[in-house]
């Protein structure tokens, strides 16, 4: 597969991921419509679209180009939405077990 079949496929799953349309991202990011399909015809993005694109779903050009397999979010908040409820509340119980210990020895130290 080539480099922009890769992007165009992982584009796409951005954009579906997004909830949102093609055109809808074109229209919120002023880009002539039709122009992130075009992509699917072997073009390549330029340099500026490439990161307006990483930076509108939080993602790494370098995934998104294909240069690393895995999808690097850039955004915490885009990672704890991504995890399912089982993952969060894991995550919630490690923080709430992490504060307790913290107050616990900061009030042991200040007596």
């Amino acid at each position: 597969m080539s480099k922009s079949n890769i992007f165009y496929k992982r584009l796409s799953k951005a954009v579906a991921q997004s909830g949102k349309s093609m055109n809808s991202v074109e229209r919120e990011l002023g880009y002539s419509r039709n122009v992130l399909s075009n992509y699917k015809n072997e073009t390549e993005p330029s340099a500026t679209r490439l990161i307006e694109l990483s930076q509108y779903f939080n993602l790494s050009p370098s995934y998104l180009i294909g240069k690393e397999d895995e999808n690097i979010l850039v955004n915490p908040n885009l990672y704890f939405k991504s995890l399912k409820d089982e993952q969060k509340l894991e995550i919630l119980k490690l923080s709430q077990d992490w504060i307790y210990i913290e107050i616990t020895n900061f009030l042991k130290h200040r007596v």
